[in-house]
């Protein structure tokens, strides 16, 4: 699978996006973690030379969601209106790069998801019939009866049928519906597992598909007449359309489909497929099997990896394992509580390099303290705050003016620094964003070990010893300048602030990491602003 890359030089499109949040529930440390996931991404590709496009938006039709309008007092529409504000002002604070932000109920949805019926329509995809069987409200999703679980007497409802996903009772659902013809898709979806093993990442998780699939696949119901807060068959009015099969549309409604203007079609044409869709595990079967046969029905590309990423656990202080986190338990962990403790910063950084994506991940304040000190405040900080005081006080508050041959001379620094964008790159791109900053944090402690064992403050003491200084200084200015910008995904501002100390100003949001890291590109004889700690060191939070 190729990226998009055209004909006419430009640079080559990356398109990432999140799953489109439910508006029903505020924004919590799940939804914060899978946006920041794709942010980091974005910011990456960015600084790598692609024109990125990264998507987010809210879900917002549904049965749930007008029972709760009804409950508010207010029209379906207005109770979504009043919930956008929480996602907003959250993606804010964190720093969120999106450049959409789509809402369902928006009118390029409506007419992306009435093109997509009437191509599947035309092509002979979907089929009208009756639906009987079993619906979860809460989870909006079908289940067959052998895919049911049943009560026992522990519970309280015996003889209820129940989710096999979240445990509620589900309704029985006998009306008139329209079928999309899934179970024609099983040998395709198969041969795309197996000849785009990148398609579903990662490994366990396409297994997990790989096996569901081989279980066989039935028609799925695709539209609701039971309640009208959806979006209407553009061919039968009294349908609308099934909350998940509208959902997963609006990834291709963000890039112009359903618009059939020239400026539409160029957009589509130059971001279709998209490169990563980032999910989580409660919802890989709609990603990474009803999505890719809705496309392969109407002749569209299958993105080109789906991203799956685990649940966020409450680590067990007594016995380190993972436990779910609900309120009903009492250890929900909301998103502005580690903010107040980490600071924004530092909220990304813990969360994108202490948590492996691909698997569940059991967090604690205790664990986050340790991460922040540690490598934030005790490395990464101490470094800057560090050097930029050495440099001032004894270059006369500017960077040192190198040697001729500087570049090329025999530095420890520059052999850290050696291979490590490439090293850098491959992580990031293959979402090992722990191991990525791993690669960042190795430069940071060799240089706070090249200042321990150069002793610059006795070098200041002897002039003979001057350009020896110098170098030495320069080293950890130029490390301290790469370090920066190989971090600016994870701590943007952070980042910045950094260059802005050095005389920098004009490297932050470079589009050209390779040539960012070329040694020795730090500016001479410049001022360095001294500054502020950057990550104040922690002390125990009481948590």
């Amino acid at each position: 699978m190729a990226e998009n890359t055209p004909d006419d030089g430009k640079r080559p499109s990356y398109y990432v996006t999140t799953p489109i949040y439910y508006v029903n529930a505020a924004p919590h440390l799940g939804t914060a973690y899978s946006t920041i996931l794709a942010d980091v991404q974005a910011r990456f590709r960015r600084a790598m030379g692609y024109d990125v496009m990264f998507l987010t938006g809210l879900d917002e039709h549904g049965e749930k969601v007008a029972a709760s309008a009804a409950e508010h007092d207010m029209t379906p529409q207005q109770w979504c209106d009043s919930q956008v504000p929480a996602f907003d002002d959250l993606w804010k604070t964190l720093e969120i790069t999106n450049d959409d932000f789509i809402r369902t109920t928006e009118p390029r949805q409506t007419a992306s998801v009435q093109h997509l019926w009437e191509v599947l329509k035309e092509r002979g995809y979907i089929y009208k019939g009756s639906y009987d069987g079993w619906y979860c409200v809460p989870e909006e999703t079908y289940f067959t009866e052998t895919q049911v679980a049943h009560s026992d007497e522990a519970n309280h409802t015996e003889g209820a049928h129940l989710c096999p996903d979240c445990g509620r009772p589900l309704e029985r659902v006998q009306e008139e519906s329209w079928f999309f013809k899934l179970s024609e898709f099983q040998k395709p979806l198969l041969d795309l597992y197996r000849d785009h093993p990148e398609f579903v990442e990662p490994e366990i998780r396409r297994n997990e598909v790989v096996s569901f699939v081989e279980g066989g696949l039935k028609d799925l119901s695709i539209s609701r007449t039971s309640f009208d807060w959806g979006i209407p068959l553009p061919f039968d009015e009294r349908h609308v359309t099934y909350v998940w099969f509208d959902a997963l549309i609006n990834y291709l409604t963000a890039v112009g489909y359903g618009d059939d203007s020239p400026e539409a079609a160029a957009t589509l044409a130059r971001r279709w497929p998209a490169q990563t869709h980032i999910v989580g595990k409660d919802i890989i079967r709609f990603h990474c099997v009803i999505w890719p046969a809705m496309l392969m029905a109407a002749g569209l590309p299958v993105p080109e990896r789906v991203f799956v990423h685990g649940f966020l656990m409450v680590r067990n202080e007594e016995t380190g394992a993972g436990e779910k986190m609900s309120k009903s338990r009492g250890n929900a962990i909301a998103p502005a509580e580690v903010i107040d403790m980490l600071g924004v910063e530092g909220y990304r950084y813990y969360f994108m390099t202490d948590v492996e994506p691909g698997t569940d991940g059991a967090v604690s304040f205790s664990r986050m303290e340790q991460v922040y000190n540690t490598d934030l405040a005790n490395s990464w900080g101490n470094l800057v705050s560090r050097t930029l005081n050495m440099s001032a006080k004894f270059f006369e508050g500017k960077t040192p003016v190198l040697p001729e041959g500087w570049t090329t001379a025999a530095s420890p620094l520059r052999d850290a620094a050696d291979g490590l964008l490439d090293r850098y790159a491959a992580d990031m791109a293959d979402f090992a964003y722990g191991k990525a900053a791993e690669e960042v944090m190795a430069l940071v402690h060799a240089a706070n070990h090249h200042i321990e064992d150069t002793e610059p403050w006795a070098l200041a003491k002897d002039p003979v010893r001057a350009d020896e200084l110098a170098c030495v200084i320069g080293d950890l200015l130029e490390s301290i300048r790469i370090c920066a910008h190989l971090l600016e995904p994870f701590t943007p501002e952070t980042s910045a602030e950094v260059l802005r100390r050095i005389s920098c100003e004009g490297e932050i949001g470079s589009t050209d990491l390779a040539t960012a890291c070329e040694w020795g590109a730090i500016p001479q004889d410049v001022p360095v602003t001294k500054g502020d700690a950057l990550f104040p060191r922690l002390g125990t939070p009481g948590k």
